[in-house]
């Protein structure tokens, strides 16, 4: 289960790009073609909508992650959770968020099939 964790922490941190743009290649190998979100905000995103904006942002927000933690849903699915901190570019304000996220391993290895963000209470 540690190395479970581990794969999907690293893979799940890869979206939030530190210092590094995420490509389109990057993310359609990531991402499931089946793939869609829900953010904080409440909207739902599309996979392409998502590969938009992820690969067009120039500067990637500073996006803190902690409390990471995954089960097994199946042979080849798993639910990974954690929450986030992130600072609002226009407003400055930080913004906490709860975190789930469905992987499943495919024979080109894990991809994101779902995503969604819940505002959290601020501080943690």
């Amino acid at each position: 289960m540690t190395t479970l964790l581990h794969t999907l922490q690293t893979l799940e941190t890869a979206l939030h790009h530190p210092g590094v743009r995420c490509s389109r290649e990057q993310l359609e190998q990531l991402l499931h073609p089946d793939f869609h979100e829900v953010g904080r905000s409440g909207a739902a995103y599309s996979r392409e909508t998502v590969i938009r904006y992820l690969s067009g942002v120039a500067v990637p927000p500073n996006v803190l992650s902690d409390a990471f933690a995954v089960a097994e849903l199946g042979p080849a699915t798993a639910l990974l959770t954690y929450r986030s901190a992130a600072v609002d570019p226009g407003t400055g304000a930080v913004l906490c968020t709860w975190r789930s996220s469905v992987w499943l391993h495919t024979p080109a290895g894990w991809q994101l099939r779902y995503h969604q963000g819940t505002p959290a209470a601020q501080p943690w």
